[in-house]
């Protein structure tokens, strides 16, 4: 007997690696880059991927399945979807630079359409999309 995953994360040696290299920048930005604009374009790249470690490690799990309902914690806000709030759950795949990308696409009954990738949920979206479906939260996947 197996146990199913019931929520997905991006991975946290991901973001402390995000972390660690946006002080790098940071230093970098003040301590060695000696032109202005460098500087300047150093820092905000240092910035940027502090704010993306710091709200990506805030929204851990990204998706869950809790009693019942499918709970997707944004940057922003989390949202409960019931079974009822779900209208489809499907995977897009393409070709992006020689490899196949997998996105996971929740569409709910409000028009609202969730977008994860493998870095969102930490797992490959086909085997999150597998759990989901045998949790009862996949209508209309394939």
């Amino acid at each position: 007997m197996s146990v199913q995953q019931s929520q997905w994360e991006p991975p946290a040696s991901g973001i402390v690696a995000a972390g660690i290299l946006a002080v790098i920048l940071g230093f970098g930005a003040v301590m060695l880059v000696t032109d202005p604009p460098g500087r300047v374009l150093v820092g905000l790249a240092a910035v940027g991927l502090l704010v993306f470690a710091l709200m990506s490690w805030r929204s851990r799990p990204k998706l869950a399945i809790t009693d019942g309902a499918l709970v997707f914690k944004g940057w922003w806000q989390t949202r409960h979807l019931g079974h009822a709030d779900i209208k489809l759950i499907r995977i897009t795949e393409f070709r992006r630079i020689g490899r196949t990308v997998r996105l996971l696409e929740i569409d709910g009954t409000d028009g609202r359409l969730l977008v994860l990738s493998r870095w969102d949920l930490g797992a490959d979206p086909l085997r999150v999309l597998d759990a989901l479906t045998d949790a009862g939260f996949a209508p209309g996947s394939g």
